[in-house]
Order: structure tokens, then C-alpha cells, then sequence
């Protein structure tokens, strides 16, 4: 239907024929009755419900992508969303380098801890979307108010982010995982003590660091925790430190 339809004091009317021949599915039959119940003011709201609860919602972050979503994965897309809302409101972005973490953990919030699905990717969302420390500080602080102590799934949710920030500070620009081997690509003005560094790749067996600025070596750990746990360790411990002015003689 077209036009100001339910805008006059005259009444609208719809009718939707079909021929006999024709046989509707339960589906359709479904929603035909929605459209018949759901007549009062405000009503679309929960005919757009119950078609999306008919059709389903699909699965974002799960293995039934679809689309742009499925090409790009749901952070980066949210992120590419945002910067084209951002360029035609002609809002100038600050461009971050993207930091790829590719570790293989099963790192989410379970839904027994956040039931809701929307509130589930809007936490998502906030969590793949901080800055600082502090930003992660007040995310964590939301989810305990709101929700209860966390579980060790979002507790390792929150490492990965933790860990994220950390690797765009020291100036890594990918952490890869394939089983216990571990690469990690610095960039080229990455705040990395090259001592410090020459002593780990020197200590670990097997352990070597390329031309091209990739570190390599192994994680024979098998938890999520652990892992991320050892990842900030040795980028804390790499990270080149800053001596104070009055240091200096």
C-alpha cells in the first residue's frame, strides 16, 4: 500500500485475494493472523517482531554470517559503517591503525550471563570499540553492575581488548596463533627494546625474530587465559620504557 494511508478520518481498507488454487504455508498463514490481531495504534512494532521472530534473526557473530557481514566479520563491518556515517556528515575521523589479533580462543559472552541478544552485541560492540584503559576500566565496571561478576568467558573477552590496546601502544601491528606457534608483526617505529628482545629470541628454543619485523615462537599453553595472559606479558616486557628527564644527567 502507498499514500497517507490511516492519516484522514476515512477509514482504509486492504484486501488481499488469492487464488484458490493456491494453498497458503503455515508461515504465511501466521502472519496473516498477526496483521489481523495486531489493528491498534502502535501495532507495527510487534508485527515487525513477530516477522523477524518467524524468519529469524540469523547469527552475527556466529558461523551463519551473511553479506557484507560474513565478508568482513562484525567489528570491522560496524566500524566501516560508522566512518561512512562519519564522511557523509563531513565529520573529520581520526584514522587508528588496525590492530589484527588472529589467537583462535573461544573468547564471548555466554548468554546465561547477558540473555538478551541486543544487549549481548551492544556490550560486543562497546568492548571491540575502546580506546584507553579507562574506557575498558568503565566497560568492565558496566558488566558487573548491570550483570553480576563476570565469567571466565568475559573475563577473557576483556583480556583480548586489554591486550589489543597494549599491542597498539608498544606498535604491533598483528598477533597470529596457529596451535602453540605465535608470530607477532611489529611496525616499523614499534617502542620495542631491541636488547630486551635480543635476550628473549636468544633464551626461547626455536624462537627467531625476521627482517621483515616478525617475532616467532611458541605458547605451549592450551587456556585462553594463559595465553592472553603470557601475550601481555612479553609485550610488557619488550615495551621500551621511558627514562624520566631527571634521570638525565
Amino acid at each position: 500500500m502507498r499514500g497517507r494511508v490511516g492519516r484522514s478520518n476515512r477509514r482504509a481498507y486492504a484486501y488481499l485475494l488469492l487464488p484458490s488454487e493456491i494453498e497458503l504455508t503455515p508461515i504465511a498463514r501466521r502472519r496473516l493472523a498477526a496483521l489481523k490481531e495486531f489493528s491498534d495504534l502502535g501495532a507495527g512494532f510487534k508485527i515487525a517482531a513477530l516477522d523477524l521472530e518467524l524468519r529469524g534473526a540469523g547469527n552475527l557473530l556466529g558461523g551463519e554470517q551473511s553479506g557484507h557481514i560474513e565478508a568482513v566479520g562484525f567489528e570491522l563491518y560496524t566500524q566501516m559503517l560508522e566512518r561512512a556515517v562519519r564522511e557523509m556528515k563531513g565529520e573529520a575521523g581520526v584514522e587508528v591503525t588496525e590492530i589484527q589479533l588472529n589467537l583462535g580462543l573461544n573468547i564471548r559472552i555466554p548468554s546465561d550471563y547477558i540473555k538478551e541478544e541486543n544487549q549481548r552485541l551492544r556490550m560486543y560492540k562497546r568492548v571491540a570499540g575502546v580506546e584507553t584503559e579507562s574506557q575498558l576500566h568503565d566497560v568492565r565496571s558496566e558488566l558487573i553492575d548491570r550483570y553480576g561478576e563476570t565469567p571466565r568467558a568475559v573475563r577473557n573477552l576483556l583480556e583480548y581488548a586489554a591486550l589489543k590496546l597494549q599491542a597498539m601502544r608498544v606498535g604491533a601491528n598483528a598477533i597470529e596463533r596457529k596451535r602453540e606457534f605465535v608470530s607477532i608483526k611489529f611496525s616499523q617505529t614499534a617502542a620495542i627494546d631491541a636488547e630486551k628482545l635480543a635476550r628473549f629470541v636468544a633464551s626461547q628454543k626455536g624462537t627467531q625474530f625476521t627482517p621483515d619485523g616478525t617475532l616467532k615462537f611458541t605458547i605451549k599453553i592450551d587456556s585462553a587465559e594463559g595465553i592472553l595472559q603470557t601475550l601481555r606479558d612479553l609485550l610488557e616486557e619488550l615495551e621500551t620504557r621511558e627514562i624520566p628527564a631527571s634521570q638525565i644527567s
